[in-house]
């Protein structure tokens, strides 16, 4: 007999684990789909802002990566060249308004994980192509088998199937690239609880930031402009002589410099920055039937704002809220033609919501990261009068609050 679910989502990373887990707080099952053979739980820090944390407490698991990441207190932004502070914001008051941390990604996942069902997660199942079954998706699988679903959500990131079958356009490459490190660095006296970054010009942008007490994240990012910057991506060895020769030559302290140094040659691989033009988010169908996308699959974006998880995050928690209240409207979850455009509608409510909050975020970090890693006299001195201006729209996007489950 043909295998049915009530709702496949496709992708076991932060948005497809965090919608996962908003269905099973209200009490919906739904099968996760993950083209690996284990959870992708590898991985360095993602910076997450005070919107990102009303969601995590939404979904229950905020108290417990409170437990293991501390608070971070400032924001600073510093020229490499002249060492001269260019914007200096406190993260910190009365409240947690500003709550931001650094959030090693494996232990993100598995709070995720946690608290969801057994056998809730199939890995070794990638999805290759989807069709129409009547009122149901009918999913197709690389090992040749197939899954019929009454509802579909696709978080399967940058390369997505089903936003491929929804009709986006694959992501633009933005000219940019970034490699990032975690690295164990207990009792370090640069380990103060600050978001630190430096522009080194030319285009090169540095920072780093504590997970806690003892592990510090950090990253790089770049626009090549010669033939060896471009051959440093696919070197990692390169790509390390590159960026110990860009810190070497600036103002970032000695010990962050050596503590960088000691990074595994892994943290040096360079992955290129993509993002979806804004428009297409306008024109776009988010939604489409019973089929929708969230997080990466939805809205890539580069990372100037640190807003790519946060946001993904929410779409979780809005996506499990629209569903939730569309399949258990009547307290069960009934089937047939009724079901079916209930869930269309709650799919049309998710997309409503998203769409804009998603065009604005992506445009705000391609514009930020255009004028932050531009080079040129002209574009410095407009860089360091407009700096605070940046770091305010930085807080400005994480003001959001995407409400409960």
């Amino acid at each position: 007999m043909e295998e049915v679910e009530e709702i496949v989502i496709v992708g076991a990373r932060v948005s497809g684990l965090a919608t996962a887990l908003g269905l099973y707080r209200k009490g919906i099952r739904s099968l996760v789909l993950e083209s690996s053979d284990s959870l992708r739980a590898a991985g360095f820090a993602i910076l997450t802002w005070p919107n990102a944390w009303r969601a995590l407490d939404a979904l229950g698991v905020g108290d417990l990566l409170r437990r293991d990441h501390i608070r971070l207190e400032r924001h600073v932004i510093k020229s490499a060249t002249t060492g001269a502070t260019m914007s200096e914001l406190p993260l910190t008051g009365q409240d947690m308004e500003h709550e931001t941390r650094c959030l090693k990604r494996n232990l993100l996942l598995q709070a995720l994980v946690k608290d969801l069902p057994p056998g809730c997660i199939r890995y070794s199942s990638k999805i290759v192509s989807i069709e129409k079954a009547g009122n149901l998706k009918l999913l197709h699988l690389a090992d040749g088998s197939t899954i019929k679903t009454k509802v579909l959500v696709g978080c399967d990131g940058l390369n997505s199937v089903v936003a491929n079958w929804l009709g986006f356009r694959q992501p633009t490459f933005s000219g940019r690239f970034a490699c990032r490190g975690l690295i164990e660095a207990p009792q370090n006296p640069i380990m103060k609880r600050h978001i630190m970054e430096y522009f080194l010009g030319e285009g090169f942008r540095f920072g780093f930031s504590p997970c806690n007490d003892e592990t510090l994240c950090w990253f790089f990012t770049w626009s090549p402009s010669n033939r060896g910057e471009i051959v440093a991506e696919e070197d990692p060895l390169k790509m390390r002589e590159l960026l110990m020769d860009k810190l070497n030559n600036s103002t970032v302290p000695r010990e962050v410099i050596a503590t960088v140094e000691m990074s595994d040659r892994s943290c040096f691989v360079a992955a290129p920055l993509k993002f979806r033009w804004p428009f297409d988010l306008l024109r776009g169908n988010i939604c489409k039937d019973n089929v929708c996308v969230a997080g990466d699959a939805l809205h890539p974006m580069t990372p100037e704002l640190g807003q790519g998880a946060c946001s993904a995050l929410e779409d979780a928690v809005v996506l499990a809220r629209c569903l939730g209240e569309a399949l258990l409207r009547r307290g069960v979850m009934e089937g047939g033609e009724q079901q079916f455009e209930r869930v269309e509608e709650a799919l049309r409510e998710y997309a409503r919501g998203r769409r804009w909050r998603s065009f604005s975020l992506v445009a705000a970090s391609y514009a930020v990261g255009h004028m932050q890693q531009a080079a040129g006299f002209f574009m410095r001195f407009v860089k360091e009068i407009l700096c605070e201006l940046m770091a305010w729209v930085q807080f400005k996007v994480a003001a959001p609050d995407c409400g409960k489950l």
